[in-house]
């Protein structure tokens, strides 16, 4: 199902998101996937808001700059697998600013918990996850919106490698095609 990010957009998907399937202890996992500049982000956190639900972002939990391939095992085992269990999500963060592990966090079960980032859609967490999100915006848009982004000078030099990491987990793990839905934010009004 493909739904254009317009103003009524995170009312359909809050009902999608509340009719998805529960887990086993009865919560939900959401995931918002999708290449860097493609607008997860902002659209995770609209999302989690209109559902009351705590929203965790992937890089908190990537280790580092060539960690994206690990990240769908560490969400499963430190977010998924808790939450499908009514357990503690539990993961170690990183730190970006030393390049080295952080410090441990936790969360209670919630009803439900977005997840946002890539490879949060991978194939890995598909058992525990109740609806997965695809968020979808012209190549092109996507540069746009990363090259005006205030962290911009720090990504830049690890944008052809991350640009590399997420395409590969995209076509390993399937991540468009599996989605629930595809949420296409290229038609999203620039800011004045």
């Amino acid at each position: 199902m493909r739904v254009v990010a317009d103003r009524d957009w995170a009312d359909a998907v809050a009902r999608l998101a509340h009719a998805a399937p529960a887990g086993p202890a009865g919560n939900r996992l959401v995931t918002v996937d999708g290449f860097s500049g493609a607008g997860k982000s902002t659209r995770a956190r609209e999302l989690a808001d209109r559902l009351g639900a705590p929203l965790l972002g992937i890089e908190d939990l990537c280790p580092g700059w060539d960690g994206l391939p690990r990240v769908p095992a560490l969400a499963r085992r430190g977010i998924g697998d808790p939450l499908a269990a009514g357990t503690t999500l539990r993961w170690t963060s990183w730190d970006w600013v030393h390049d080295r592990p952080g410090p441990e966090r936790t969360l209670a079960p919630a009803a439900v918990v977005v997840l946002e980032g890539c490879g949060s859609g991978a194939a890995a967490l598909a058992p525990v996850t109740s609806l997965a999100i695809w968020v979808e915006a012209s190549a092109d848009e996507r540069e746009r919106r990363l090259h005006g982004r205030a962290d911009w000078p720090g990504y830049a030099p690890y944008r052809d490698g991350w640009r590399r990491a997420e395409q590969e987990l995209a076509r390993s793990g399937g991540a468009p095609e599996r989605a629930d839905l595809v949420l296409d934010d290229g038609a999203r009004h620039h800011p004045p």
